[in-house]
C-alpha cells in the first residue's frame, strides 16, 4: 500500500491494487481542493472540510440527499462527479480557481478509493514510527546492513538492477568529502588501494570518523539549519561575536553528542537545572537570528519578528513543518491552527530580550542581551574547545528568559500590535498533545520533542543526514513533512532509520557510519540507460550518488589539493580574497563591516565554513555555488547549474593562486612531466589519469611551455599573496600552472564521484 509514491515514470500511471489515502488520494486533494475544502477557515467554501471525514462523509448543505462521499459508490459520490465531469457549472475545482484539473489518472485513483470504501487516515508523518522488520531480498549476497534490504526490497519490486561497488579510489574520494568535506592525500589513495584486508573500508571509515575535520563537515549543514551568521543583519548590518558558539558544533559533532542533548542544550540549555557554561554557549542556537541596530524602530515590532523567527526555525528545523503559515491565519493545508501557532511562540516569548538593545558601536554591541562573557579561564578548562586567540573581552549571545512572564497573544493578521485571544504554551495537537507532566518551559518542549510518541523528532533528523550522504532525502522536501511536502520514496526505510536511531541513544556517529558502510551508499554512480530510463532522479538508489560539492568544500578542495590550507579548528571568521567594492555598495557607512579588510598570511586560506558572513552581502563566491545566505533557517540548499559557476572556476583568486602553488610543488619533484602531471591529477581528482587524460594533460603542457614567454608569464603568476619559489623558470612555472588550472575546472574536480 506504501508503495505507490513518487514511482519512476514507467510506474506512476499504474493504479495500485490497494489505493491509500495518505500515499494517493491525500496528495491529489491537498493540491487541488484544500485551498477551498481545507484546514483553513477564513477560506473555506460550503462548510465542507475535505481533511476531516466527519465533514467529507456529511450530506452537503444545499443538497441533504447528495453526499460528497458514499463509500463503496464513486458514482453515488458528489466529490467523484465533480471531478469528473465535463459540466463546466459544476467541475471541481473550478476554472476560476486557478487550480489544475485532476488527471485522468487522478480520476482513476479517486474512483478507486471510494469503491475500496473511502479510508481516511491520519497524515503519515503525525503517526508516530514503528519498529519494522527488516525485509527478506532474493539477493542475499548484496545487502551489508539492514538499509541495504529496504533499499533492494524496492529495486527488485520494479525491475531495477543495483550496481557494483565504485572503484577504490571514486569510493575514497566520496568518503572523504561526506565525512571531511576534503580529498584523500596521497598517502591515504596509497594505503588504501594497497590494503587488501576485508575491514579496509571500515578502518577508513572510522579513521575519517576519529578525524577533527568531520566535526566541521558536519556543522556546516547545522550552520544553514542555524541561520548562523557573522554580522547583525538588517541595513547596519554590523560584526557580531557568536563565532564560539560553531566551535561548540564542531565540538559537539566530533564528540558524538547524542542529538537528544545536542537539540535539548541548544533549545533550552539555560533552564538546565545547575547549566554548565557549555550549555548556556549551545542556546546561542537560538540567538543567531537577525538583529536591528537602527534607531528609530519600535521597539516590539523588532522583538515580535525575533521571536517569530525562533518558533519558525523551531518548525522547520526540528519538526519538519512548516508551522510558519500559521503566523497570520490557519495553516492553508496542514491541521494547525493560529492559536496552535502562538501557543508554540509562547515558548519563545519569554526572553529577556528588547527589539533593540544598542544602535551601531564597538565590541560591546558584538553581542546583545542575554550573553555570556567566555574568560581565558573558561578556555583553559570548560569551554576548551573554543578558539579564542586573544585576551580581549569575548561576549556571545545566548537564551535567558525574564523574571516575570510575558503573556502571549494571538496576534491578528500577524500584526505585532494587533491582540486577539490570549494563549498559553502548547504545541499542535496534531503532532502531539502537550501534556501536563512537561515543564511550562523550553525545556519541557526538549522533553516533548524527545517522547518516543513524537512522531517527527527523529523523523527529521534521519531524513537531514540522509539528505547530506546521499543528495536527497527520503522525503525530499526536508523542512516540509506536511501534506504538501514530498512523500516519502521508502516510507519503511525512514520508519526503520527513525526507531533504530532513537532506540540506539540518539547516537549520530553510529547513524553516520550506518549510511557511509551500506552497499547502497557504496555502488558505483555509473548510469546504465535501462535504470535511467526506469528511474531517472534515482530514487530508488539502483546507482551511487553523485553530486557537486557544497560551495564550501569546492574552496576546502582547491586549497587541501594545492597544499595551501590551513587546518586550524575553530576561531573568529575570516575575510579572504574578494571582489573589491561590494560591501562599500551596499552599506550604511557605519560599523566595523562598512568595508571590507582582507586577511593575511595562514588566515587567507582557512577553511570555507570560516569565510565571514556578512547578511547584506553574503560572499560571492559561495553564493554563486548556491550556499545559504544564513538570512533564516534553511535545510536544504538549492542546486543551480550557471555559467557563472565555470567563470568563477576560471577567474576566482583562489583557484588561480592554488593552481600556481600546486604547479610549483610538483616542480621540486625530481621526475619527469608526466609524473608530475599526474600527481597533480591525483591530488585534485583524486584518482590516477587514465591514458588517454595523462597525454592530452601533456600535450596541454608542453603547447603552453612552448608558446609562453617571459612577459606573458609574469602576468600569469602575478596572482595571490603566497610567495614564487626563487629557485624556480618563470616560464615553465607559468606552463604547469595553466595545466593545473586546466585539471582544477575540469567537473569531476567539485563533484563527489
Amino acid at each position: 500500500m506504501l508503495n505507490a509514491c513518487n514511482h519512476p515514470s514507467s510506474i506512476e500511471d499504474q493504479v495500485p491494487d490497494v489505493v491509500s489515502y495518505n500515499f494517493n488520494i491525500r496528495p491529489i486533494l491537498s493540491d487541488k481542493c484544500y485551498k477551498c475544502h481545507g484546514p483553513d477557515a477564513s477560506k473555506r467554501q460550503a462548510g465542507l472540510r475535505l481533511d476531516d471525514p466527519t465533514s467529507a462523509f456529511k450530506a452537503l448543505k444545499d443538497d441533504p440527499n447528495a453526499h460528497v462521499l458514499v463509500p463503496g459508490s464513486p458514482e453515488q459520490s458528489e466529490l467523484f462527479r465533480r471531478v469528473s465531469t465535463g459540466d463546466t457549472s459544476d467541475m471541481m475545482p473550478p476554472s476560476n480557481s486557478n487550480l489544475k484539473r485532476l488527471t485522468p489518472h487522478e480520476i482513476d485513483l479517486v474512483r478507486k478509493w471510494i469503491k475500496q470504501g473511502a479510508k481516511f487516515e491520519k497524515h503519515w508523518a503525525f503517526v508516530p514510527p514503528k519498529e519494522l522488520p527488516v525485509p527478506e531480498v532474493k539477493d542475499k549476497t548484496w545487502p551489508k546492513n539492514p538499509i541495504d534490504n529496504f533499499i533492494l526490497q524496492k529495486q527488485e519490486q520494479y525491475g531495477l538492477s543495483h550496481n557494483p561497488e565504485a572503484d577504490k579510489e571514486r569510493l575514497l574520494k566520496r568518503l572523504c568529502f561526506d565525512l571531511t568535506g576534503l580529498p584523500p592525500s596521497l598517502d591515504m589513495m596509497d594505503k588504501f588501494l594497497a590494503d587488501k584486508s576485508p575491514d579496509a573500508y571500515e578502518k577508513v571509515v572510522d579513521q575519517l570518523m576519529a578525524s577533527p575535520a568531520y566535526g566541521e563537515k558536519m556543522a556546516l549543514h547545522w550552520m544553514d539549519v542555524s541561520r548562523f551568521a557573522d554580522s547583525h543583519g538588517y541595513q547596519d548590518d554590523n560584526y557580531r561575536s557568536q563565532w564560539p558558539w560553531r566551535d561548540w558544533v564542531i565540538h559537539a559533532f566530533n564528540e558524538d553528542l547524542p542529538y537528544d542533548k545536542f537539540i535539548t542544550w541548544q533549545l533550552a540549555g539555560d533552564q538546565i537545572p545547575n547549566a554548565t557554561k557549555e550549555q548556556l554557549l549551545a542556546t546561542g542556537f537560538n540567538r543567531n537570528h537577525k538583529i536591528t541596530e537602527e534607531g528609530g524602530v519600535i521597539n516590539e515590532e523588532y522583538r515580535v519578528a525575533y521571536v517569530t523567527d525562533r518558533t519558525n526555525t523551531f518548525g522547520k528545523a526540528l519538526l519538519g513543518v512548516t508551522i510558519e503559515c500559521a503566523h497570520c491565519h490557519d495553516h492553508k493545508y496542514d491541521p494547525f491552527s493560529q492559536k496552535e501557532y502562538y501557543s508554540l511562540f509562547a515558548f519563545f516569548n519569554q526572553v529577556k530580550e528588547p527589539g533593540i538593545q544598542s544602535t551601531v558601536g564597538g565590541p560591546e554591541t558584538y553581542a546583545k542581551r542575554p550573553l555570556m562573557q567566555i574568560t581565558n579561564e573558561d578556555v583553559k578548562g570548560i569551554l576548551k574547545f573554543v578558539n579564542k586567540q586573544d585576551t580581549s573581552k569575548l561576549i556571545v549571545s545566548v537564551m535567558g528568559d525574564s523574571e516575570s512572564y510575558r503573556k502571549t497573544y494571538v496576534l491578528k493578521r500577524g500584526n505585532y500590535d494587533t491582540h486577539g485571544d490570549e494563549v498559553f504554551m502548547g504545541t499542535p495537537k496534531a503532532i502531539m498533545p502537550f501534556g501536563d507532566t512537561y515543564p511550562k518551559n523550553r525545556l519541557g518542549l526538549a522533553e516533548w520533542m524527545f517522547n518516543p510518541k513524537n512522531p517527527l523528532t527523529a523523523r527529521v533528523f534521519v531524513n537531514q543526514m540522509w539528505q547530506e550522504f546521499f543528495g536527497r532525502g527520503i522525503v525530499k522536501t526536508s523542512e516540509d513533512f506536511g501534506r504538501q511536502g514530498n512523500l516519502p520514496s521508502n516510507p519503511e526505510l525512514l520508519d526503520w532509520l527513525a526507531v533504530d536511531f532513537r532506540d540506539h541513544g540518539w547516537d549520530v556517529k553510529r547513524l553516520v557510519k550506518q549510511l557511509v558502510s551500506s552497499a547502497t551508499y557504496r555502488q558505483s554512480a555509473v548510469i546504465t540507460p535501462e535504470n535511467f530510463k526506469a528511474d531517472p532522479d534515482n530514487l530508488y538508489l539502483a546507482r551511487g550518488p553523485r553530486n557537486r560539492l557544497p560551495a564550501e568544500f569546492i574552496r576546502d578542495m582547491v586549497l587541501a589539493s594545492s597544499g595551501l590550507l590551513t587546518r586550524t579548528i575553530g576561531g573568529p571568521s575570516v575575510n579572504p580574497y574578494q571582489p573589491p567594492g561590494l560591501w562599500e555598495a551596499a552599506t550604511s557607512g557605519r560599523g566595523q563591516l562598512a568595508s571590507y579588510k582582507q586577511v593575511h598570511g595562514p588566515n587567507l586560506y582557512r577553511r570555507g565554513m570560516y569565510t565571514l558572513i556578512k547578511r547584506t552581502v553574503p560572499p560571492v563566491e559561495m553564493a554563486i555555488f548556491d550556499a545559504s545566505n544564513r538570512d533564516q533557517c534553511e535545510v536544504r540548499r538549492l542546486n543551480t547549474n550557471t555559467p557563472l559557476q565555470a567563470l568563477l572556476m576560471e577567474n576566482d583568486p583562489t583557484v588561480l593562486e592554488a593552481a600556481r602553488v600546486l604547479a610549483a610543488n610538483v616542480l621540486a619533484d625530481k621526475s619527469n612531466s608526466k609524473d608530475k602531471i599526474d600527481k597533480a591529477f591525483r591530488l585534485i581528482i583524486c584518482r590516477k589519469p587514465t591514458e588517454r587524460e595523462s597525454n592530452i594533460l601533456i600535450s596541454l603542457y608542453n603547447d603552453e611551455l612552448k608558446n609562453m614567454d617571459a612577459k606573458t608569464a609574469a602576468k600569469v603568476l602575478n596572482v595571490g599573496e603566497y610567495p614564487i619559489p626563487e629557485n624556480l623558470d618563470r616560464v615553465t612555472l607559468a606552463a604547469m600552472m595553466k595545466t593545473v588550472d586546466a585539471i582544477y575546472n575540469l567537473e569531476e574536480a567539485i563533484t563527489k564521484t
